[in-house]
């Protein structure tokens, strides 16, 4: 049995319908990432769970138990938010002690789980100090601790990180994941970082326009794409324009050359024009390259990206771009110069809308 159900979420302000048929269940103790792009409904579909919007129609249930006539402080759910919101005439001890005096806990449970969850975020040394004195990667971990003081059901995050600094944010997210599976709380993280939502997620639900185009595991999101917008929003892909050939043989070609997909091509007829993708990782232009498939194409671009050197190519007039590995020796191929890209039938993806 699922833990926490969204059934048919629909959400609008005013004539603007911003959530779409949202249906989710999350199970016990998992951490659920809601991606997408600014505007997708993301932060709308969290705000319903904590109970600061009203869903327009759906249901929201936690154990079976429906939450419309709760409010928030009802709900049993922390929430942590972009900006901290820590108050400024709180010490860092009292700030994650507020939850429990709220609710009437003694001092001495206080006192104890202050103790504990301080020492959670490894801030146990600055309980003194209040917030302007603390740089913003410990304010958002305080932020995280008051969040799970009172032991909620549900933990809540909404692009926590978008205020840090690049390194502060890889080491913090990790952190994040690390106490979730510690206190096996069930979380649901809203960014619009994909590297983020990859790196620390059970499942991923990437949002588009107010709808869920894709629910699916990391792999499965990157690997699997189910939609267009999925296949452009999450890593970098090729989308590479292909003929139908031969549909029963799985035969397209580019351009001028012939290539046999894995997939099906469903009800597609000789001449139908289809998309397909590749990631940049899948090929490789070195002569001891392994694969069934090969593209002969012409080298536009060569661009170092530190640990990659990311090289674009002309096929047919698609733009294909493949990642080689950089080290001390190696001389990427000139622009004009003519390679052969080599990979896996397999790593060729039809793109369906």
């Amino acid at each position: 049995m699922s833990f926490l159900t969204l059934s048919n979420i629909q959400k609008s302000f005013g004539p603007t319908q911003v959530v779409k048929d949202f249906d989710m269940a999350i199970e016990k103790g998992e951490f659920v990432s809601f991606l997408g792009p600014s505007g997708c409904g993301k932060t709308t579909v969290l705000r319903m769970i904590a109970g600061f919007e009203t869903p327009s129609g759906g249901t929201i249930t936690i154990e079976d138990r429906s939450l419309a006539d709760l409010k928030p402080n009802q709900r049993n759910i922390g929430m942590v938010f972009q900006a901290y919101a820590l108050f400024p005439n709180m010490t860092v001890a009292e700030n994650v002690a507020f939850g429990l005096k709220v609710a009437g806990k003694p001092k001495a449970e206080i006192d104890a789980r202050v103790k504990e969850m301080l020492g959670l975020i490894k801030l146990d040394h600055l309980a003194g100090r209040y917030p302007y004195q603390m740089s913003g990667g410990q304010q958002q971990r305080v932020a995280l601790a008051r969040a799970l003081a009172p032991k909620p059901q549900v933990l809540l995050l909404d692009e926590p990180l978008s205020a840090l600094d690049a390194k502060i944010r890889v080491s913090l997210r990790e952190e994040i994941r690390q106490i979730q599976q510690q206190l096996g709380i069930t979380t649901v993280f809203v960014t619009h970082d994909q590297e983020e939502a990859l790196s620390i997620s059970d499942r991923i639900v990437v949002m588009n326009a107010g709808r869920a185009d894709q629910i699916g595991t990391p792999a499965d999101i990157y690997n699997r794409p189910a939609t267009r917008f999925v296949a452009g929003f999450v890593g970098t892909l090729n989308l590479i324009k292909a003929t139908v050939v031969d549909p029963a043989a799985h035969r397209v070609s580019i351009g001028d050359q012939g290539v046999t997909l894995r997939e099906a091509l469903d009800d597609a007829k000789p001449g139908d024009a289809i998309s397909l993708a590749l990631r940049p990782e899948a090929g490789s232009i070195a002569p001891d390259a392994r694969g069934d498939t090969a593209l002969v194409g012409t080298v536009t671009s060569s661009n170092f990206l530190g640990s990659v050197i990311r090289t674009r190519m002309d096929v047919g007039g698609s733009s294909i771009s493949f990642d080689m590995f950089n080290s001390p020796g190696l001389t990427p191929p000139a622009a004009g110069e003519t390679v052969t890209l080599r990979f896996t039938a397999s790593d060729l993806l039809i793109i369906r809308d």
